[in-house]
């Protein structure tokens, strides 16, 4: 079968044998590209990529995946805090990810999917979950003022996120097209004043700097971007005396709102039947399997448009 993986730090379609072992077989029918692959594609990984993944069962159930398996035995798995799992492992990093014709599951890591929901959407079930959990790290409630810093696909679904829990929601990006998917979504796009909470969604110095001024005293900024290349703090001080919360927000869990046994990811595929336009606003690009290194550079250029580009096998 067909597979994604890096051949001397660039991204290729391969063909590699199907997946056998204990498990569950997906024909995968879309995978999206994560600003995390594209930073990966020079670490020499042996796996085939994709986290961000949907598809059928043999049945023709459909379903997005979890790519996160935790061991469920460690102490922070049994405080319910399985995203800081010590074990943890993830599909598309330590095992072979969903670009590709078929992908190997545990079954624990099906996603089941409301009905309408086309299966070709349902890869942002996994970002959206990424923004469901920061929007609970920060503990958003309705009514509070949220500023979302940042227009990619992590952005956009932080204010989809945050909206429908019934917070009042701008949105700081950098270029045209995310500031009108951002107005889609219900955000208004000139930040302004001070905020309860600010979600940091671009991974940059400049947008830590700007989350941080933007946060009321005693404000949160919660962080589910990643930063790269390690990051300073320039506006320290302002952080010092306004005493703002850093909330770092890794992955999701089972700490949602609706109970600690209510998955995260099941949540984000509630958000993904509850808001259609919410793909619509954040797809951008769809390519097929075999054009994923064409994908792969639509996806590096935000300036051109992208925001979040799928493959479909």
């Amino acid at each position: 079968m067909r597979a994604v993986r890096t051949v001397g730090g660039e991204f290729r379609v391969v063909e590699v044998d199907d997946p056998i072992g204990d498990g569950v077989v997906v024909e995968v029918a879309s995978a999206g590209i994560c600003g995390s692959d594209l930073h990966m594609a020079g670490f020499g990984l042996a796996n085939t990529f994709g986290h961000e993944v949907a598809g059928r069962l043999a049945d023709g159930t459909e379903v997005a995946i979890r790519p996160t398996l935790a061991c469920g035995t460690c102490d922070r798995c049994a405080a319910g805090a399985e995203q800081q799992c010590r074990a943890m492992a993830l599909y598309g990093l330590a095992m072979d990810g969903g670009m590709a014709d078929r992908i190997l599951v545990d079954p624990a890591c099906l996603v089941p999917l409301a009905d309408g929901v086309p299966v070709g959407d349902a890869c942002l079930v996994e970002p959206i979950a990424v923004s469901v959990h920061a929007v609970q790290v920060a503990d958003v409630q309705p009514g509070q003022r949220v500023l979302v810093v940042g227009g990619g696909s992590i952005g956009l679904t932080a204010v989809a996120a945050a909206c429908h829990v019934g917070a009042e929601v701008d949105l700081s990006a950098r270029h045209a097209h995310q500031v009108e998917a951002g107005e889609r979504l219900g955000a208004g796009t000139a930040a302004s004043g001070e905020y309860d909470v600010v979600i940091e969604a671009a991974g940059t110095e400049s947008a830590l700097v700007a989350a941080i001024d933007h946060a009321r005293p005693g404000g949160t900024v919660s962080i589910p971007a990643v930063y790269w290349e390690g990051i300073a703090i320039p506006n320290v001080m302002s952080m010092f005396l306004k005493e703002v919360s850093l909330r770092p927000s890794s992955m999701y869990g089972c700490s949602g709102r609706h109970g600690p046994d209510v998955r995260e990811v099941d949540e984000a595929a509630a958000l993904l039947a509850a808001v259609p336009e919410l793909s619509e606003a954040v797809i951008t690009h769809r390519f097929s399997l075999d054009d994923a290194p064409e994908a792969f550079r639509v996806a590096a250029d935000r300036s051109a448009g992208a925001i979040k580009v799928v493959l479909e096998p």
